[in-house]
């Protein structure tokens, strides 16, 4: 199904996995087609534990990866995000951190005025998904790197 309606937000996610276990779109999509019904993966993009991003959807395709919120947004999933007692942990890389900052900062190019989010920053979602604190962290990165500061001439 292809969207009409402008990205508004762009919302981060995780597997719910543990760091040992080394995924990508792939076993994403067979998960979702087989496990959960879709008739793909719900994402647009996937981050690899190494670092590497892989294409999900297609951006002008609706997602599925966020209930009520699918419909003018792009989805990013970090794999990863449990521990091994499969509890909520931070267990991402700094290469799938440095990647996500890329990812970003690209869609942000296209896409200036999406809000950037955590799934669980959404009403009504009860999740720890993606077990970071997407809004400070995004702070953080802008400020490091420069991003969106405007030089004077």
């Amino acid at each position: 199904m292809k969207e009409n309606t402008p990205i508004q937000f762009l919302i981060i996610h995780c597997t719910a996995t543990p760091k040992s276990l080394e995924i990508g779109a792939y076993e994403i999509d067979k998960m979702h087609r087989f496990e959960r019904g879709f008739d793909r993966i719900g994402y647009h993009y996937v981050i690899k534990r190494d670092g590497i991003i892989e294409k999900g959807r297609e951006e002008k395709e609706i997602g599925a990866h966020a209930y009520g919120y699918n419909k003018g947004s792009l989805g990013i999933c970090l794999v990863g995000g449990l521990s091994d007692l499969n509890e909520p942990e931070n267990n991402f890389t700094p290469n799938q951190f440095e990647s996500l900052y890329r990812l970003l900062k690209q869609l942000k190019e296209n896409t200036p005025d999406a809000e950037i989010l955590g799934h669980r920053d959404l009403p009504n979602v009860s999740k720890q998904c993606p077990c970071f604190d997407v809004i400070p962290w995004w702070s953080t990165q802008k400020a490091l790197n420069g991003f969106g500061l405007i030089e004077d001439t």
